[in-house]
C-alpha cells in the first residue's frame, strides 16, 4: 500500500521510496523503433514470398514449373533480394524495394515464350549495350546455370 508521493516518487507503508516511472530514454525509444522496423520487414518479406508463390501456383504448365525453378535459383543465388509480386508477376526486389528481376508467364500475355527480365537496378552493364530480358521456352541445366550467373551478377 502506498501512502503518497514525495517529490514525484511513491512512498510505501514501510517508508521506502520507489522511483516513479518517467518514460523511456531516447536510446530505448530508438531501439524499439528499430525493432518495429525489423518486425515489419520480416512480415512483409514473408507476405511477399507467400503472394509470389500463390501467383506461381496459378500459372498453367510449363510456366508454373519454370516459375518455381526460377524462384529457387534466385533465392539461392541472390538471398539479399526480397520476393514480391510486381504487376502480378513474380519479382525480386533489393533492400530499397526496387525490383531487380522478374518472371513473366507466357500465358499472362498470350506470348509464345515466358520472360526473365531485369530492371535498371540490376548490375548487368556491359559497355554501351547489354540484354535485359530473356525468352524462356524450357529450363534445362544450361539455362539454369545462365540464370544463376545473371542473378549473381545483377546483385553484385
Amino acid at each position: 500500500m502506498y501512502l503518497g508521493t514525495r517529490m514525484g516518487n511513491m512512498v510505501d507503508t514501510k517508508g521506502i521510496t520507489k522511483k516513479k516511472f518517467t518514460g523511456f530514454s531516447d536510446e530505448e525509444k530508438a531501439a524499439m523503433k528499430e525493432r518495429v522496423k525489423e518486425l515489419k520487414a520480416e512480415a512483409e518479406a514473408a507476405d511477399g514470398e507467400k503472394v509470389l508463390l500463390e501467383k506461381i501456383a496459378e500459372m498453367p504448365e510449363p510456366d508454373r514449373a519454370m516459375g518455381k525453378r526460377i524462384h529457387e535459383i534466385v533465392t539461392k543465388n541472390a538471398p539479399t533480394l526480397t520476393p514480391k509480386t510486381w504487376y502480378g508477376m513474380p519479382a525480386y526486389a533489393n533492400k530499397d524495394g526496387k525490383v531487380v528481376c522478374f518472371f513473366q508467364s507466357a500465358h499472362k500475355f498470350k506470348a509464345r515464350y515466358a520472360t526473365l527480365g531485369f530492371n535498371d537496378t540490376a548490375n548487368l552493364d556491359e559497355g554501351n549495350m547489354w540484354p535485359t530480358s530473356f525468352a524462356l521456352k524450357k529450363l534445362t541445366s544450361a539455362e539454369e546455370a545462365k540464370i544463376a550467373k545473371l542473378v549473381k551478377k545483377a546483385v553484385s
